[in-house]
């Protein structure tokens, strides 16, 4: 069974991680300014020592006052940096990933146009990824404030101001993200997943959906790591160097976070029935 013509050049997976890259790094960017507001308010308040003193108490709200402008500051610039990446960004991932495709087939790459059906494939994963990081967003303010909930507390001690920042800090990491099973982890780490999985979905739904529409075949070839499954990373159904249907390939663009799944078309296989998906190569 032949293979699919390939042009020198970078890959699609190249191309992604300047995508990647540039939008972790900004909205891990965005993301610091929580962190820092954070610490500023911890070290103002080291730095009052026990004892209520109207001094103290200006302090305290005076550093408050600050932390709540730096919160106001974090929430517009991650909500810019999704707005922009679920109507901007991903768009052009997508497109990026149907120009791929056909580079790949040694075709035009005029050939892709806005159609209804790629319209509304990137519309609806730019929705569902523009809730998901909001989502994400709406509960880091959540934290924040409780955060700040905690400190108004503390300064609220009958005995006299007395902070126990390192506890505060140990309680409430804001510099993390919480995960369904109240995992944390860094914020750094969550962004780069988040962004890798939208966009190599994106890149591939878009290689799927043009092999059918725009080329007329029903197959792809998947390349992807040597050890990762069709389904998630353990999956013993291995992926790599296997034919897909483009419905699978719809199906399943992705595996896991930090997937390096790409989609490769094959010509070759137009019209043939009797193959059947997952086939190794």
């Amino acid at each position: 069974m032949s293979t699919p013509v390939r042009r020198r050049g970078r890959t699609l997976r190249q191309r992604l991680i300047g995508y990647i890259t540039s939008a972790t790094n900004r909205l891990s960017s965005a993301w610091s300014i929580l962190t820092t507001a954070q610490t500023r308010l911890l070290n103002a308040l080291a730095r009052i020592r026990p004892g209520r003193s109207a001094t103290a108490a200006q302090t305290v709200r005076a550093a408050i006052a600050v932390f709540n402008t730096g919160l106001g500051a974090f929430s517009r610039a991650v909500m810019a940096f999704t707005e922009r990446w679920a109507a901007t960004d991903l768009p052009l991932i997508y497109r990026e990933g149907a120009w791929t495709l056909l580079d790949n087939a040694l075709r035009r790459t005029s050939l892709f146009t806005w159609t209804g059906r790629h319209q509304a494939a990137i519309t609806g994963m730019s929705a569902q990824y523009y809730a998901d990081l909001v989502s994400r967003i709406q509960e880091a303010l959540r934290r924040a404030r409780a955060f700040l909930r905690a400190v108004q507390d503390a300064a609220r001690d009958p005995q006299g101001i007395r902070v126990d920042t390192a506890a505060l800090r140990r309680d409430h990491p804001l510099g993390t993200v919480v995960y369904a099973n109240q995992a944390r982890h860094p914020v750094d780490a969550w962004a780069r997943s988040a962004i890798t999985w939208q966009a190599v979905t994106a890149a591939n739904t878009a290689a799927a959906r043009t092999a059918l529409d725009e080329l007329g075949t029903q197959f792809v070839e998947i390349s992807d790591g040597a050890d990762c499954g069709w389904l998630e990373h353990n999956d013993p159904d291995r992926a790599n160097r296997t034919l897909r249907t483009v419905q699978d390939a719809l199906a399943h663009p992705v595996a896991h976070p930090n997937c390096q799944r790409e989609l490769l078309p094959r010509l070759d296989l137009i019209g043939r029935t009797e193959i059947r998906t997952g086939a190794l190569l």
